[in-house]
């Protein structure tokens, strides 16, 4: 990763730390202008859109992430936030089902039990 792409990770963090969500996603597209996988920046620019309601941005940047890595957890659990903040619950409860098939079972084993909990949450507060 060159100097240039660390600087402007570095600083859209400070950015997204201060609440400046919009001149953060700038320094983000600027690194992804440049490496346009780059997953780091992809993460930091769909958490800037959760954070300021552009929840159908945050969506599609999630679904990229899943898209270079289905199984890794914590672009799974922004999709999941995104798609419950969104009022779909049932796509929610989808993305779970789609990353358990997915994902290590030893690696991801943390995301695996806090999946398990809001799935058991969820059961046990459906009146169903």
């Amino acid at each position: 990763m060159s100097l240039d792409i660390e600087q402007n990770l570095k600083k859209a963090h400070q950015l997204t730390e201060a609440g400046s969500h919009d001149e953060a996603r700038l320094c983000l597209l600027e690194v992804l202008k440049k490496e346009p996988n780059n997953q780091t920046a992809l993460l930091m620019l769909g958490g800037a859109y959760f954070c300021s309601d552009k929840l159908a941005e945050a969506e599609m940047v999630f679904e990229r992430l899943i898209l270079q890595s289905p199984g890794t957890g914590k672009y799974s659990i922004a999709l999941f936030n995104t798609l419950w903040k969104l009022n779909r619950p049932e796509e929610a409860l989808e993305e779970i089902k789609r990353f358990m098939s997915h994902a290590d079972q030893v690696e991801e084993r943390e995301t695996i039990e806090q999946y398990i909990a809001i799935t058991d949450n969820i059961s046990s507060s459906d009146p169903n």
